[in-house]
């Protein structure tokens, strides 16, 4: 191997666009953790210093190591299989929160009852599973059982919702297929960030093409379904089970989907548990065997050893001045220190982890108003947005369910690119994580305003258009940097943290609907208000992820 081939990715300097730069082929100095013979071939910068991280400095260096380990294999065979089946978190994520709205008119007129409830079940569920799941990966055994249990949930309650008898027995599905929802993210975010290079950390916000993915086929499904098989009528006495059958075959479909999806995950693929996960619980070489399992799989060998961790953890302690011996003490690995780690990230009166520095406790706290602002603000439109367009169509002649259902598949090829330009955006120097955030969350509010000045269904239209392709944008930004500037071992706590302050602000949409008049324009000006709000809170984030290595 030549000289050039062997030089490394090294820390990113101010004036570097990239995010990694080459090492000199004979480096002055190398970092504590390194030996002039046994270092990696590549070096990563972090998104936190040291001292802004929160963490205890021995995990701090291990992941360190386990960072450089993954860009020296680099992305492969596994990483690229792991972005289809952890796309389907994302994919579901969308799917449902959707499914909701497209079987609300012909559900309302088959059993009588407000179908505001319905989405009220639905976010009450969607809070469960953020809360539970996330919380859970970090608790108990690993990230593996939550991933592969998350889609098999779903798809049994929804498919069971097909057959529901009447409204309470829907509402119950819908809650209980949302508690497997609510999970995907917190957990499918973290297990897709521990194994992806930090040169290719921009794949966590084109994720989000998956999640435009979800609106997409679900109204593609929905359209001839639900326009071709509904009742005409508007009350139980004229719209009988028997000629309403479109929304049940539509939740046989979907249900059916994910059943598929969580064989996908279970049979076809093998996820490996998190090498972070495993040395975060003290479990260095089962860690370290994870690693050269990835690189195999990639056809790739890696230079990194148990020895290097140990090394690594040596050295922290010794510069904390704790005898070297002793470096596991800084790191409870047992399963109690794990639950009572986990325990005090939500006693106010132990603030440690996600809340350790200053610097670090302001950025999850915008994070947690950022997710409760927008949390709010998308069911409250989004959620209803085909009754607008129905009632709306209505006012301009054109509101028939065909209609109705084709400007909502318009609507989701819309979302596509949106997802694909986000992840350039969050690359370039001057827009990063943050500018591209806060750009797509103000322009989002923009569009919804100016939804309120159509004057026929095809301005309506293009309004829309505009609102759901910068929404896409905002949300792949968003999902991606929240993990992103979350350490590790509590980045599923953080992500259940951020995901419940979504869903708990989520539930004050039905709420509203149920007391509001959904006919007018008022619910788009309060949705419109909080997008912009959001965009300038975003432009407040401290840390910037761009061209560096998550902890």
């Amino acid at each position: 191997m030549s000289t050039k081939e062997k030089d490394s990715v090294t820390n990113r300097d101010d004036n570097d666009t990239t995010g990694y730069q080459q090492k000199d082929s004979e480096p002055e100095e190398l970092p504590p953790k390194y030996d002039e013979e046994g270092g990696f071939k590549v070096e990563t910068r972090d998104v936190f210093d040291e001292e802004d991280s929160g963490v205890d400095p021995v995990y701090y260096a291990k992941a360190r190591v386990l960072n450089d380990a993954f860009q020296e294999i680099g992305m492969g065979k596994y990483q690229w299989a792991l972005f289809v089946v952890t796309g389907f978190g994302w994919f579901s994520d969308n799917l449902w929160p959707i499914v909701t709205s497209l079987i609300f008119t012909p559900v309302v007129s088959e059993f009588g009852f407000r179908g505001e409830w319905m989405k009220l079940a639905q976010n009450i569920g969607l809070l469960v599973g953020a809360a539970f799941w996330g919380v859970a990966c970090d608790i108990w055994d690993g990230r593996r059982w939550a991933f592969n249990i998350t889609l098999f949930i779903t798809g049994v309650f929804a498919t069971a919702a097909g057959g529901s008898p009447g409204s309470v027995a829907l509402c119950a599905c819908a809650a209980v297929w949302s508690i497997g929802v609510g999970g995907n993210l917190p957990v499918d975010s973290a297990v897709f960030l521990e194994f992806i290079p930090a040169s290719h950390q921009y794949l966590l916000t084109v994720l989000s093409i998956w999640w435009a993915f979800g609106q997409l086929v679900g109204s593609l499904v929905a359209w001839p379904l639900i326009a071709n098989f509904s009742c005409s009528g508007t009350t139980p006495d004229t719209c009988s089970r028997s000629s309403n059958q479109g929304w049940r075959y539509f939740m046989y479909t979907m249900g059916g989907l994910m059943l598929f999806f969580w064989v996908l995950r279970f049979f076809v693929f093998h996820l490996y548990e998190s090498p972070k996960y495993l040395m975060g619980r003290g479990r260095d070489e089962e860690a370290v065997e994870i690693v050269h399992k990835v690189a195999a799989y990639n056809g790739k060998t890696s230079s990194l050893t148990l020895e290097k961790l140990k090394n690594a953890a040596r050295d922290a302690a010794e510069r904390h001045g704790v005898n070297p011996v002793e470096a596991d003490v800084l790191m409870d690995t047992s399963a109690k220190g794990a639950v009572m780690r986990q325990l005090r990230k939500f006693d106010s009166g132990h603030v440690k982890s996600l809340f350790a520095t200053r610097k670090l406790a302001y950025s999850t706290s915008l994070l947690i108003i950022l997710w409760a602002l927008i949390g709010l603000a998308f069911p409250l439109y989004n959620g209803f947005v085909t009754f607008f367009l129905q009632s709306r169509g209505a006012d301009f002649g054109d509101g028939s369910l065909d209609v109705t259902y084709r400007n909502q598949v318009i609507l989701s090829v819309i979302g596509v690119p949106g997802a694909i330009l986000a992840g350039w955006l969050v690359e370039l120097p001057y827009m990063g994580r943050k500018g591209t955030l806060a750009l797509s969350t103000l322009l989002t509010g923009v569009f919804l305003f100016a939804s309120t000045t159509a004057r026929t269904s095809d301005a309506l239209l293009g309004w829309n258009c505009g609102y759901t392709f910068t929404s896409n944008v905002m949300y792949g930004v968003l999902y991606a940097v929240s993990p992103e500037l979350f350490p590790t071992k509590d980045r599923g706590t953080g992500n259940a943290i951020v995901s419940t302050a979504n869903r708990i602000f989520g539930i004050m949409a039905p709420i509203i609907a149920l007391y509001a008049d959904l006919s007018t324009p008022v619910p788009i000006y309060v949705s419109g208000a909080l997008f912009l709000v959001s965009g300038f809170i975003a432009l407040l984030l401290p840390f910037e992820p761009r061209g560096k290595a998550s902890i």
